[in-house]
């Protein structure tokens, strides 16, 4: 999968993740990343546990940083979950920064 970088610590750009969000959202959906609100519950269009952990998993990839499995669920809109998400990929890349 390619990664847009935002910068030299090779992390991923907000706008990305929130675009890839989306698009994976929308695609499990089968309808078109424009058309979810971003700030309705993903639980209101369908989205249940398996998938959680699924989007959780593949942000792991595209990241390259841990996720927690639920942050799904304890972030449930869209804007939540980006939000807490930029934070993970914030905290990973301090602590990789203050490793070397």
């Amino acid at each position: 999968m390619n990664r847009t970088r935002n910068d030299a610590a090779g992390r991923t750009a907000p706008e990305t993740t929130r675009a890839w969000l989306a698009a994976r959202v929308a695609g499990h959906l089968r309808m078109a990343p424009a058309d979810l609100s971003p700030d309705t519950p993903l639980s209101e269009y369908g989205l249940d546990s398996v998938y959680a952990l699924s989007v959780a998993a593949d942000l792991e990839d595209l990241l390259g940083i841990a996720i927690d499995p639920t942050v799904l669920w304890d972030n449930p809109t869209l804007n939540a979950l980006c939000a807490a998400v930029e934070r993970s990929a914030a905290e990973a890349s301090g602590a990789r920064e203050g490793v070397r």
